[in-house]
């Protein structure tokens, strides 16, 4: 909270007798939180005007996203009373996520606070007596998060200047692009910014040090490598005759400065300036947060990730996805108990903490080292709150020379980046300066920051080709790990050459997969329990029974599919989840997180599921008694078959003998979002009566050529039969049409029936011969449940395929009545749909503008086929899924079953 209370008289003074609600609310609570709440960015943690839907679209005045805190203004002077109604009425419209734990209505003379949990009545305070009760408005901010805010703030800042600090050096040198130029300057700007934190936060003595010595320099380059090797130097074993100004510096230690064969360029006035002025004079390094900066700063000076848009981080909250269920939640609820226990406490919290100094993690994949050094932070953070009850209490602990237990020494990874390595390192030291001033300021002693400790424990090389035994300790506790995000289609030769050479039957999936089958092998016969970040893909479709079946561990928790905002600020976010993994017995209860939901589960599977391991793998023919589903009509054509509506009307005013051959074509994105497109269509043309018609000629002609152009033999030899589709699977009757790819946010996949005149492009699958019976057995929320369960994703959108979906898809058998209910209720979702002609697929299962006689259609449909299967129509979608599971499982024991 603010340290300056003028600041709140200030407000109060600014704020008296006025405040109109139409154009005053917005600078109100910014000035608010600035000067009453001391928050340096105050627009961060307050939406204004936040749509939420009722009867019609209104508006909340304010809302905090992350203390989940509604604010119901008034002008000066107004009633507060119906105000508070009205912010009630609101969390009808909210989801149950971001439904509040406060509700403030103020009239700017004052606040009234209501407790959403405890329902008392509001607290009131008036603006002139905010000076004596500011801090009732501390659950307005999380400091935590605000915490990591304002460090993620000062790192991508000091990420910018490190990142112009590095150009304006590369320009000065000789060969700039040469791999020894490269090594020095990453050597240079990892030095610099460790003498830049090290004066910022006190550690060098005397303020601003390292820019003092540089400003007086007569030759910086020269003076820098002094300086190196002075900071390498112990004291007792220099130089008796270094000038007085090196004389100050402390030993460093940690081989941070210990290889001084090093280029250094020439300092140019601008340079100098960059250094002085912006690095040194008037920028927090202490401020930091080594977890994120050191990615930042390895992406940063890595030309390669430049070039994608740099500055690459994952987010403090993204890595406590990890290391929060896999061990730190377990130990702070160790410590919570043995803080509210008066019974032997001082032994148990010395306990406690002689327990985390002994802990061992491994990062097999670990980049510029901010998972582990997110872990090292986490823990020395536990072990400072148990240091605050020993020396904040009656504890007689004795005479300790240091309280500090927990050390970077038990931090244990491999990167196959040299200079990644050493960023690594140098976070991990930063990581431990910052949090013994910490300690310092629990135990009010001074502590030794210097020399750092230098421990072999990053090491360099490929994570697949090297033996985990050499590196990681054997009495390893946890392993963590972001590996890299690199599709199966998308992998190097060396990386497809490290898969070989590992296992070969994990060839057809994505590189991630190879980090939990070593780490799978790793762990057997041992206790260490395992937590990798991962792309969505190995969870699902295909590529979850070729791998979970290799695996011989258990999942203990799991982060369903969530997005990983972490990588360059030009890049999509990437689709992960997070599972946490292990061989030895486990009886701690297995949680899977979805999105909001907390889920204790019996078992999780392969698909992070509630549900036993079973492994829905590829068929070529349906499981059950169905017609066969087909996939669209290949093209490989360059585009030259095809026409837009505008390019049809054209086309048969010029070629009208062409109409007859010209056929409504339709992929998932025609047909899902209404659009008209047109396609040639040849199979039964005539060579005389193409040769009639020189503009189809010229397509064919075009055809041809694009095909021969093609790296794949096939289609070469495909480019003798241009008039035609190179893959042909038009059905010759009606058809039910399934898009390969939908929305993940629609509740039921689009689909229908479409005539066989019209052509079904590559995006779709097609079912010849489907009944009514089928069309409502597919779009019951049973199947689409399977569907979710199953199906690959493209990012989270739904990736429907016949030979995991529809093949391994367990159909019921209903009596006869029950299959005549289901094609009534399936007829009637079709009759429903034809009412709206005038709206698209997309606008209709949209879920904010779906119709309710269709969303009702589809609920008699869905109940109608939930009778048929034996299920209860109140069964959630994890239990539906689950049973299915259980039918899969038994007809693939037994058969039979549909």
């Amino acid at each position: 909270m603010t340290k300056d209370i003028e600041a709140v008289r200030s407000f109060v003074r600014r704020w008296r007798n006025r405040g109109y609600e139409k154009g005053e609310t917005q600078t109100f609570w910014l000035n608010f939180l600035r000067d009453v709440l001391d928050i340096d960015k105050p627009e961060n943690f307050i939406k204004f005007e936040m749509p939420v839907k009722l009867q019609h679209t209104n508006f909340i005045d304010a809302y905090f996203p992350d203390t989940k805190v509604i604010v119901e203004q008034k002008s000066i002077d107004k009633d507060l009373t119906s105000a508070h109604e009205q912010a009630q009425k609101y969390i009808t419209g909210l989801p149950l996520s971001m439904h509040p734990k406060f509700i403030i209505v103020c009239n700017f003379a004052e606040f009234y606070i209501y407790d959403m949990e405890t329902l008392a009545p509001p607290q009131k305070i008036l603006l002139e007596d905010l000076t004596k009760n500011f801090q009732a408005f501390e659950f307005l901010i999380d400091k935590e998060k605000n915490k990591i805010r304002i460090e993620l703030e000062l790192s991508l800042q000091a990420g910018e200047i490190v990142g112009r600090l590095y150009d304006l050096l590369r320009a000065q040198y000789r060969d700039p692009d040469s791999v020894e130029t490269l090594q020095s300057l990453n050597k240079l700007c990892v030095r610099l910014v460790f003498c830049l934190y090290a004066e910022s936060a006190g550690i060098f003595g005397k303020r601003k040090i390292f820019r003092d010595y540089l400003k007086g320099a007569r030759n910086i380059r020269r003076d820098l490598l002094d300086l190196f090797d002075v900071l390498n130097t112990p004291i007792d074993e220099r130089d008796p005759y270094i000038d007085d100004e090196l004389k100050k510096f402390p030993y460093v230690n940690g081989g941070l400065f210990a290889d001084n064969n090093i280029e250094i360029p020439n300092f140019t006035p601008e340079i100098k300036k960059l250094l002085f002025d912006e690095a040194s004079d008037t920028f927090n390094w202490s401020g930091i947060s080594p977890t994120i900066f050191g990615a930042v700063f390895e992406s940063t000076l890595n030309l390669e990730t430049r070039r994608f848009g740099g500055m690459h981080y994952t987010g403090i909250e993204n890595i406590h996805k990890v290391i929060d269920p896999l061990f730190l939640d377990d130990l702070r609820e160790e410590f919570n108990a043995v803080k509210n226990s008066a019974r032997n406490k001082k032994k148990n919290l010395l306990t406690l903490q002689n327990k985390l100094a002994a802990l061992k993690f491994f990062d097999p994949a670990c980049g510029s080292g901010n998972f582990l050094t997110e872990s090292f932070i986490s823990l020395r953070r536990l072990e400072n709150d148990i240091l605050k009850e020993l020396f904040g209490s009656q504890i007689q602990i004795g005479e300790l020379v240091n309280p500090v237990k927990v050390s970077i020494e038990n931090f244990f990874g491999i990167e196959i980046n040299d200079f990644a390595c050493a960023v690594a390192q140098t976070a991990l030291w930063i990581a431990e300066l910052q949090m013994l001033y910490e300690t310092q300021e629990i135990i009010h002693s001074n502590l030794d920051m210097l020399p750092l400790t230098s421990y072999p424990n990053i090491v360099e090389g490929n994570a697949l080709r090297l033996d985990w035994k050499d590196i990681a300790p054997p009495d390893l506790n946890f392993i963590i790990s972001n590996p890299p995000f690199v599709g199966k289609t998308f992998q190097t030769a060396a990386q497809r050459s490290d898969v070989m050479a590992l296992n070969k039957n994990l060839k057809a999936l994505d590189y991630v997969a190879c980090w939990y089958y070593k780490a799978s092998e790793f762990i057997q016969g041992t206790k260490i329990r395992c937590a990798f970040v991962s792309t969505n893909s190995i969870t699902q479709g295909e590529q979850v029974a070729p791998l979970w079946k290799v695996l011989k561990v258990h999942i203990d928790f799991a982060y369903r599919t969530f997005k990983w905002q972490s990588e360059s600020l030009h890049m999509a976010a990437v689709h992960c989840v997070v599972v946490g993994f292990s061989a030895a017995p486990n009886d701690k209860p297995k949680i899977i997180f979805d999105g909001d939901k907390k889920i204790i589960a019996t078992h999780i599977n392969g698909y992070l599921l509630d549900a036993p391991d079973i492994f829905v793998e590829k068929r070529t023919k349906p499981l059950c008694d169905v017609p066969p589903m087909t996939k669209g009509n290949y093209s490989t054509d360059g585009g030259h078959f095809f026409f837009n509506a505008n390019e049809y009307e054209e086309f048969i005013k010029k070629e009208p003998a062409a109409k007859k051959f010209i056929r409504i074509v339709l992929g998932g994105d025609e047909f899902i979002n209404g659009k008209i497109r047109y396609c040639l269509w040849l199979v039964d043309a005539t060579p005389n009566e193409l040769r009639k018609m020189p503009l189809v000629m010229e397509r064919i002609k075009k055809v041809r050529d694009f095909r021969l152009k093609s790296p794949k033999a096939q289609t070469r030899a495909d480019a003798e039969t241009p008039t035609l589709f190179q893959e042909i699977r038009q059905p010759t009757t009606d058809y039910i049409l399934i898009p390969f790819t939908s929305s993940e946010r629609r509740k039921y996949i689009p689909m229908g029936f479409i005539s066989s005149d019209i052509i079904a492009n590559a995006g779709v699958q097609t079912i010849p011969d489907a009944t009514i019976y089928h069309f409502g057995i597919l779009i019951s929320s049973v199947h689409m449940a399977w569907m979710r369960a199953v199906c690959g994703r493209l990012e989270m959108r739904y990736r429907y395929s016949a030979s995991i979906v529809y093949n391994n898809f367990i159909w019921c058998n209903p009596t006869d009545a029950q299959k005549k209910l289901i094609e009534t209720t399936a007829q009637n979702i079709l009759d429903v749909l034809k009412k709206y002609s005038d709206s698209t697929l997309a606008d209709l299962y949209d879920e904010l503008t779906m119709p309710k006689d269709l969303r009702d259609a589809h609920k008699k449909n869905d109940k109608a086929v939930m009778a048929a299967y034996g299920f209860d129509d109140k069964m959630t979608e994890a239990e539906i899924v689950t049973e299915l599971f259980k039918k899969y499982s038994t007809f693939n024991q037994i058969g039979g079953g549909c």
